[in-house]
């Protein structure tokens, strides 16, 4: 099943979302923002936050004095987020199989949100009417979801240097495939929360500015560190740096600062984003 190994994957790379929290948080801040504006979590609101990572917005929910419940599949993650909101509940399942609300009992769901964590469902149709059936009537669903590679950069820069010396490079995703390009097509999008009962979809562009010059550093580094914990940088760590040794891994490292450099832009690195947010409304019983 795919999402057992979406399972893994995150399993594998979730030391370095949590190591790396503070800068995600601050790069991702304005679709952090776009996000909790459209979903408006208030006191009385059940909100879940659908791949909650290490807590982002279950920390903004919690504070806005919503009922906040976090699911994630890594139970990496989950614990982080714990940690980070105690006053939420965060529970380890599959979003697109669990019975949620056995997991977390409560009342329906008033809100689900997710930035970057509803790409990866091996059947994304049944996922969204999974999340449907936990749902109240007039509930809202908002998520933030990645437009085309195309647009952005930040999947390619840096990353497209390791990728070049594994043998065999790591296979392109297809189209639609679970990943963090699955939801790219807007007209898919839609058409797969229409199967799931969705009413109301509105799948809008939002542009934004991916910036790791936010502590006033140049933001190299935090960038690199980046393209290491993820699928593409743990694979050369694994594979390239033992066969290498420490100074030729050195060197390779070079060649991934330096292809950062063209999006240095006043001083510090900086790239377009692209996404879509996606909303919709739960119309009630079948």
């Amino acid at each position: 099943m795919a999402n057992e190994t979406m399972r893994a994957n995150w399993t594998e790379g979730a030391a370095g979302w949590v190591a790396n929290e503070a800068v995600y948080d601050a790069v991702f801040g304005p679709v952090t923002r776009a996000i909790l504006d459209a979903a408006a979590p208030a006191p009385g609101l059940r909100v879940l936050d659908v791949g909650c990572g290490t807590g982002t917005l279950l920390a903004a929910t919690d504070a806005a004095g919503a009922a906040a419940v976090g699911v994630d599949i890594s139970a990496t993650m989950a614990e982080a987020a714990s940690r980070r909101v105690p006053g939420a509940t965060v529970i380890v399942e599959d979003a697109q199989t669990a019975d949620l609300l056995a997991a977390a009992p409560g009342t329906p769901f008033d809100r689900v949100v997710s930035r970057f964590g509803v790409m990866f469902f091996d059947d994304p149709v049944a996922a969204f009417a999974n999340l449907r059936a936990a749902c109240a009537p007039g509930a809202r669903l908002v998520f933030a979801c990645w437009r085309g590679e195309a647009e952005n950069p930040v999947f390619t820069a840096g990353t497209r240097v390791l990728a070049a010396r594994l043998d065999p490079p790591p296979a392109p995703e297809a189209p639609g495939e679970p990943g963090p390009m699955a939801f790219a097509e807007s007209d898919r999008t839609a058409a797969i929360l229409k199967a799931a009962g969705w009413d109301g979809i509105a799948v809008d562009a939002f542009d934004f500015l991916l910036d790791y010059g936010f502590d006033g550093g140049d933001g190299v580094e935090q960038r690199i560190a980046g393209v290491l914990a993820g699928r593409t940088g743990r694979l050369a760590q694994e594979q390239l740096r033992p066969a290498l040794g420490d100074d030729a891994w050195e060197s390779l490292v070079d060649e991934v600062r330096a292809d950062l450099d063209a999006f240095v832009i006043d001083g510090a690195v900086r790239f377009p984003g692209a996404v879509w947010l996606v909303s919709a409304t739960n119309p009630g019983p079948a």
